[in-house]
């Protein structure tokens, strides 16, 4: 279910295209499972059509999604790809952390550097 709040302060295609990133990742929504039309999703959530068009973009963008032309929009395959790749930069990423001798609340702050993820414009996760 997808939920957009009003009130928020991050902006709604922001809102529509997190939740159904986290819903992708966190398989509520399987690889194949084919997404709402723009038009039908933007008259559910009361949103303009651009609105939702951007986030569909975005998502496709960060290869979560894949458009078929008329067919529709789908939960793409690559979203796991991209996955297993992170995961690997991770195992890398601490192989490397360990080798070098530094330790690991500093290594997460070089992370969360290059994340950004400490600037007050990302919206909080929960």
């Amino acid at each position: 279910m997808i939920v957009i709040d009003a009130d928020s302060p991050v902006p709604p295609f922001e809102q529509l295209r997190a939740q159904l990133a986290r819903q992708i990742q966190d398989r509520t929504l399987a690889v194949g499972s084919r997404l709402p039309t723009i038009r039908r999703l933007a008259a559910d959530l009361g949103l303009a059509v651009n609105t939702v068009g951007r986030a569909y973009r975005e998502l496709e963008e960060a290869g979560l999604i894949e458009t078929r032309g008329r067919a529709g929009s789908f939960v793409s395959a690559a979203g796991e790809q991209a996955r297993e790749r992170a995961r690997q930069a991770a195992a890398d990423y601490a192989a490397v952390v360990a080798s070098v001798g530094i330790d690991n609340s500093e290594a997460l702050r070089i992370v969360e550097a290059a994340l950004g993820c400490c600037d007050a414009a990302a919206p909080a996760s929960g």
